[in-house]
């Protein structure tokens, strides 16, 4: 489905509660992915960078593919503006394949546990996990791969992003290291190579809803080159993120990733539009500190959760698109 202001920059697609992927309303058992995926994503030739965006928390249906194009938007409006900030996204060419899932509830405690609940259900003992990691296979097995160490990145090639949002950045974590299977040498020239055939190029998940050492534990595989990403993942914060602050402290003992950052990480400032971020900025795992930007919100029970979409995202998602094409020409 791609809004007429961006026709074939954007796909789709819908999980049910139980994780299962709905093609026109109906359930799509697992041995039929591989069928009904080429008919709801496309992905035209042209395209440089494929950005797979899983939203968070109290996002209907419209509004997630709604915001989808403002992604999409927010990344080529960024560009335009500054093209010289990102002297290697030459061509830039995004497509954004958005995964909606039911993730709204009440706006009080209760409803955020209901929603984070489902939301490890739907990947642990549901079908998520599998529908996302094989759509990210998908788009991986289709896709021209950006050349080795040897080969310049302007000789073409298409780069796989993971972006999400609150317990979004669950999801998708959980579905990168399904797919983490099976080993093989690592084919992308990035400082962290990946042991798997599937390869993703960087994974950036705004205000997480999981606790500060979920990255030590249950999310160790992304950044020990185990799941198959080979560049950066990166979490922002923000001391404004009441939801994570207070309700996610209340309901799991400690505030989420997005209002503490994750531990053992580096943190580094979200930068303004004048300021360029350097390949030293990123370990492998880095917390982006944007208490600055992310600062407002519709529900001050909420606080900046979802105060997420400014020009210096989008400054920060195509900093991280440049960077990684001077790792692949190392």
């Amino acid at each position: 489905m791609s809004p007429d202001e961006e026709p074939g920059r954007i796909d789709g697609i819908v999980l049910d509660e139980d994780g299962t992927l709905l093609h026109h309303g109906r359930r799509v058992p697992e041995e039929d992915l591989g069928l009904r995926l080429p008919d709801l994503v496309d992905v035209p030739e042209d395209t440089t960078d494929i950005y797979v965006y899983v939203h968070g928390w109290q996002t209907d249906r419209e509004k997630a593919f709604g915001t989808a194009g403002a992604l999409l938007r927010g990344l080529l409006d960024g560009h335009r503006r500054a093209p010289g900030c990102y002297p290697h996204l030459d061509p830039y060419v995004p497509h954004v394949v958005a995964v909606h899932w039911p993730s709204t509830s009440a706006p009080l405690p209760g409803g955020y546990r209901r929603i984070r609940d489902r939301a490890h259900a739907m990947t642990s003992t549901g079908h998520a996990a599998h529908v996302i990691g094989m759509l990210l296979g998908y788009l991986d097995a289709g896709r021209a791969r950006p050349g080795g160490p040897d080969v310049l990145a302007t000789a073409g090639g298409q780069y796989l992003h993971g972006v999400a949002h609150s317990f979004g950045g669950r999801m998708l974590g959980e579905a990168v290291t399904w797919a983490a299977d099976p080993p093989e040498p690592p084919v992308m020239g990035r400082r962290w190579p990946s042991r798997h055939p599937f390869t993703a190029d960087s994974l950036v998940v705004f205000q997480m809803a999981a606790p500060p050492r979920a990255f030590r534990d249950h999310f160790t595989a992304l950044v020990d080159g185990e799941a198959p990403i080979s560049g950066p993942v990166v979490v922002t914060m923000s001391g404004h993120d009441t939801a994570l602050s207070a309700w996610h402290r209340r309901i799991e003992g400690v505030p989420g990733i997005g209002a503490a950052g994750a531990e053992g990480a580096p943190v580094v400032a979200l930068r303004p539009l004048t300021e360029d971020y350097r390949a030293g900025d990123f370990a492998r795992l880095t917390t982006v500190d944007a208490t600055w930007r992310f600062r407002d919100g519709p529900r001050a029970a909420q606080g900046a959760h979802s105060d997420i979409w400014h020009p210096e995202s989008y400054h920060l998602l195509l900093s991280i698109a440049d960077l990684g094409r001077i790792d692949v020409c190392l």
